[in-house]
């Protein structure tokens, strides 16, 4: 740009400003403050300028342009280094300076001025530069004491500090660690030609980084800009960076002292140090880029925990200043705390995921088929919800299916869910009932939300809902038990869909309701029926009723064809029915009931007499005949029923009920007495007949339990064929 003395006997305004900002503006020793250098000699001066601050001077951050009637620039004074790349030519109209959208508006304001001579003071504006980019000045305009001097145009140049808060403010909007390095990495592209952020890996992992790293550091590339097509081999997002690029970092990051920028000013130097082609081409961005600073990513400590580097590189011609270099650490400063916080929610977000992943239903097996889909409120909670659901089978045969919403988010959220859902499993796997598993959750919920250990840490899991199903293969009905959860929906396959008449119960641990018992619901599900579990997320939406909610969810699952593959059902569901702003986690159980065929079981009913055992030895024999049993397995058979039915005669009264299934894995044998007294395994001398029968199915079963009934209880054993 051009620079022209000014006359020592002019009192303009232009003048009068210059005069006014002398000291932040460069004078003397270069041919540009005199004015007569060349466009190339201007600029090499500031270069030099701009690479050798002279000690303690300020940053030369201020300008001033002169305008005639006809907005045309007549002189100009625009030294500091940070106003290079503006073509503030004599002769040329000011607005060329401007992006196009904002011409009307700053000629508007400039004719203003002229007419009245009312400055127009602190106006933000962008000004472009011959590459294409934008400098960000606080902009004011003063009229010339006549008419006829024209205007004056004083520039303060307010990039960095607003850059720096804008990038502070968005660089905090994500608690993803990529999303928040690369919001980083795109605020560091305003100091050079590239910018890439690369992390300690424990980072990536959610690991706290502590102390001094020994030795060679592992990085992972966690953003890279501009985006564009790379060269093979460059470490691009993703990419774990060669163990010898530690070499360029070390001393950014390995110190004994507090963790210092290093600049390496060409690219010489550069390959010195990476002494490796093959690093050179992993490392070093293609084109002009030959210089770089490396800012390590600090956190305030105890020592300083360094989490990882960002680095910024750009031409040899454009050498970094002090300045510039304490702009970069200011911003990288300010937010290094946004990754640890990216950190930290990734841990959380892990180990959430991992919980979940230990929560999601298994395979349901020969006589039930289940698919779940689960959808988080927003992608930050991704994993990170209340709702749980699981399907698992028992050991006796049967299926449960679970559905929880827990209150609130978060690790809090997560931890009680994790441990109704784990203690639902136990107990029911124990052979409790629904109702009675309900009981012993609301309990917990309870004892998890006394001053002590649950209101403390200020999260309350009061209000939780749960509804369990538990699904019997033989006889093809389900027995449910629900607490504040809104009704399944059965659709049966030879009738309307519609959700169950659940009698409605208080939410767990809610101490302001009545202490009723918890109900249990049994219905019929035969073979092809379909039963939906899910939470209040899925049929809740603003603009409909809970009902016509439900009632829609009936239509979209009554839709699934006994054929169609259930998993992607289940996601048409969710797709169907799910808002598009959800204030809520969605999840969704589907179970296709397809139960034991006829064939493969059989019941009998017996009195308790002494004679029970043979007579169902004889029955139990007769059978396993026709299944073509083998001899080995039939003998433990035999006499694993014999002794479960003589120990249902000596110790309980009423009918006995003997029930036999053939599965996939084995044979299935079950033993129902009207007693209440548990069957323990204690020990046994060699003299002693007291307990010696459980001994013998112990040992001929692979497992062997009792679950409860209204009636008394039933004693299973499960045979490996």
């Amino acid at each position: 740009m051009n620079s022209t003395p000014s006359s020592p006997s002019s009192s303009s305004a232009f003048d009068m400003v210059s005069s006014a900002l002398g000291q932040y503006i460069p004078r003397g020793g270069t041919a540009a403050a005199a004015g007569s250098a060349d466009s190339q000699g201007d600029r090499t001066a500031r270069l030099r300028v701009h690479a050798n601050p002279a000690p303690g001077r300020q940053e030369q951050i201020l300008g001033a342009v002169n305008l005639d009637s006809d907005l045309r620039i007549t002189r100009c004074n625009l030294d500091a280094p940070v106003f290079a790349g503006l073509d503030a030519v004599a002769g040329s109209p000011f607005v060329d300076l401007l992006p196009p959208g904002d011409v009307p508006t700053v000629t508007r304001r400039l004719r203003q001025v002229l007419e009245t001579g009312e400055p127009h003071v602190a106006r933000v504006q962008r000004l472009r530069r011959s590459d294409g980019s934008e400098l960000v000045v606080s902009m004011s305009i003063l009229a010339a004491a006549t008419p006829q001097e024209g205007l004056t145009v004083s520039l303060i140049d307010m990039a960095k500090r607003l850059h720096l808060f804008a990038a502070e403010t968005a660089i905090g909007t994500s608690l993803d660690i990529g999303e928040t390095a690369q919001s980083l990495a795109e605020s560091l592209l305003a100091w050079g030609d590239v910018a890439a952020i690369d992390l300690d890996f424990a980072v990536w992992t959610g690991e706290r980084v502590t102390g001094q790293p020994q030795g060679r550091i592992r990085l992972r590339r966690a953003a890279l800009v501009p985006d564009r097509a790379w060269p093979d081999g460059y470490v691009t997002p993703g990419d774990d960076l060669p163990s010898d690029a530690s070499r360029l970092l070390s001393q950014a990051i390995q110190r004994d002292d507090a963790a210092q920028a290093v600049v390496i000013p060409d690219r010489e130097a550069i390959e010195r140090v990476l002494g490796s082609p093959q690093l050179v081409r992993a490392l070093v961005p293609g084109g002009r880029a030959a210089a770089v600073a490396c800012i390590p990513m600090v956190l305030d400590g105890t020592p300083p925990v360094v989490m990882g580097v960002a680095e910024v590189w750009r031409r040899a011609d454009r050498p970094f200043d002090d300045s510039e270099l304490l702009d970069l650490q200011e911003l990288v400063a300010r937010t290094s705390h946004h990754v640890d916080l990216a950190r930290q929610h990734q841990r959380e977000h892990m180990q959430v995921l991992a919980l979940q992943r230990r929560l999601l239903p298994r395979t349901g097996g020969d006589t039930i088929e289940t698919a779940s889909v689960y959808q988080p409120a927003t992608p930050d909670s991704a994993g990170v919800g209340g709702d749980w659901v699981n399907s698992f089978p028992l050991p006796d045969g049967r299926t449960a299916l679970v559905v929880g919403d827990v209150v609130g988010h978060g690790l809090g959220a997560a931890a009680t869910m994790g441990q109704l859902s784990m203690e639902a499993r136990a107990l029911l796997s124990a052979g409790l009932a629904p109702d009675e598993v309900l009981e012993h959750l609301d309990e917990t919920v309870t004892l998890l939300d006394d001053a002590d250990s649950g209101l403390a840490v200020g999260y309350s899991a009061l209000g939780s809902t749960c509804c369990i199903a538990v699904y019997d293969p033989v006889s093809h009905r389900v027995a449910l038990s629900s607490a504040g959860h809104l009704p399944p929906v059965l659709v049966p396959p030879d009738g309307p869909a519609g959700p169950l008449a659940v009698r409605p119960h208080p939410g767990l641990g809610a101490e302001f309701a009545l202490r009723e018992p918890f109900d249990v619901h049994a219905f019929a599900a035969p073979p092809g029926s379909l039963l939906a579990l899910y939470t209040d997320g899925l049929v809740e939406d603003p603009a409909v009723s809970i009902d016509e909610g439900i009632d829609r969810l009936a239509d979209a699952v009554s839709t699934v064809h006994p054929w169609d593959a259930l998993q992607q059902a289940a996601r048409q569901v969710v797709s169907a029915l799910a808002p598009v702003r959800r204030r809520d986690d969605v999840t969704l159980l589907l179970a296709r009931m397809i139960g034991y065929r006829k064939g493969d079981t059989a019941t009998w009913r017996l009195p308790a007499r002494d004679d029970a055992a043979a007579r169902a030895r004889t029955l139990v024999s007769a059978l396993l005949g026709q299944w073509r049993t083998r001899d080995d397995t039939r003998d433990s058979v035999l006499l694993v029923v014999s002794e479960l039915v003589a120990n249902a005669v000596r110790f309980a009264g009423g009918p006995i009920t003997v029930r036999l299934i053939r599965s996939g894995h084995g044979l299935l044998c079950e033993v129902g007495d009207t007693g209440n007294g548990r069957p323990r395994l204690g020990p046994n001398g060699l003299l002693d007949d007291g307990g010696r029968g459980l001994h013998v199915v112990h040992r001929l079963t692979s497992r062997w339990g009792v679950r409860w009934t209204d009636t008394g209880k039933v004693v299973w054993a499960a045979v490996a064929r």
